[in-house]
């Protein structure tokens, strides 16, 4: 009961917070880069760990510069998944500007179902803007939390530009269910597998890497193509997505060669700019 009523206060606060405006934020996120960098030393020693066995080349002064842009990068995420409570569907596309729509478009309008993959890069949290691309029926695929007041707000946030939340576990279910019009799945495929589920390892950052098998199942069972979702920082706030084909006939490839693609291609993006990559995260736990 205790927990209810406080996840419902913290709800409050931040649908409070998120009425700011970007330039209020973003002192605000100066103020949390402070906190979590210098003074709680937030997740530094994982930080740290990633980005020394990612990068065994670089100095120690490149990695403590990364590690610093990094924590600054968080900060900004932070606020900005915040302002996305309340954003209007104008700002949000302003600050998330998509390069070439007309791909995804494209296909759909060939009955063609699509897979969109991506990674924890850059704000993928204002990349539900994706949902004005088209108005055949958006997939986000997501891990379900174990707060289930607060896994509906995010569900709720995520879903106000058109998405339909879909838990790991429903996909294929859900998309049965669909199979007679063209879906869009959007995928964040650098998650970590639960143990059980860890069938399949590759080298990812120099590092031995259990990675999902959900995209690679999915387009061969959907005859879906693999478009990656190739997303640039422009300037504080503001993002440009750039849709990659990768895979046009998935029923025609190799055995894990859709899995090895859409990993080396995040891989690619990390070592151009690797500060927007959230290398808080526990990725290698096998």
């Amino acid at each position: 009961m205790l927990q209810k009523i406080f996840t419902h206060i913290f709800i409050l606060l931040l649908t409070i917070l998120s009425y700011l405006p970007f330039w209020v934020l973003y002192l605000l996120s100066d103020f949390l880069f402070v906190i979590l960098y210098y003074l709680f030393k937030y997740r530094r020693k994982v930080v740290n760990d990633n980005l020394a066995a990612s990068f065994p080349l670089k100095t120690l002064h490149e990695r403590n510069l990364i590690a610093k842009l990094f924590f600054a990068y968080l900060s900004d995420l932070i606020v900005e998944t915040i302002k996305m409570i309340s954003i209007s569907a104008e700002e949000a596309q302003k600050r998330f500007n998509i390069i070439n729509p007309e791909l995804i478009d494209n296909y759909v309008k060939k009955d063609r179902n699509v897979i969109m993959v991506a990674g924890h890069y850059g704000n993928w949290e204002m990349a539900n803007v994706m949902g004005f691309v088209t108005d055949k029926k958006k997939l986000v695929i997501y891990k379900p939390l174990t707060n289930k007041i607060f896994n509906d707000f995010l569900n709720h946030v995520r879903s106000k530009f058109s998405a339909i939340m879909v838990p790991m576990k429903m996909v294929m279910r859900t998309l049965v269910q669909l199979r007679n019009e063209p879906t869009i799945s959007f995928f964040l495929s650098d998650q970590t597998p639960v143990a059980h589920e860890a069938n399949y390892f590759t080298q990812f950052l120099n590092q031995h890497t259990a990675v999902f098998l959900g995209v690679e199942k999915i387009a061969k069972t959907t005859n879906g193509v693999v478009v990656f979702c190739n997303v640039s920082i422009l300037k504080r706030g503001y993002y440009s997505c750039e849709f990659v084909p990768l895979v046009e006939e998935p029923k025609l490839t190799a055995e894990y060669e859709i899995t090895q693609s859409h990993t080396r291609y995040l891989e690619k993006i990390i070592n151009e700019n690797p500060a927007y990559w959230l290398w808080s995260h526990k990725r290698w736990k096998f």
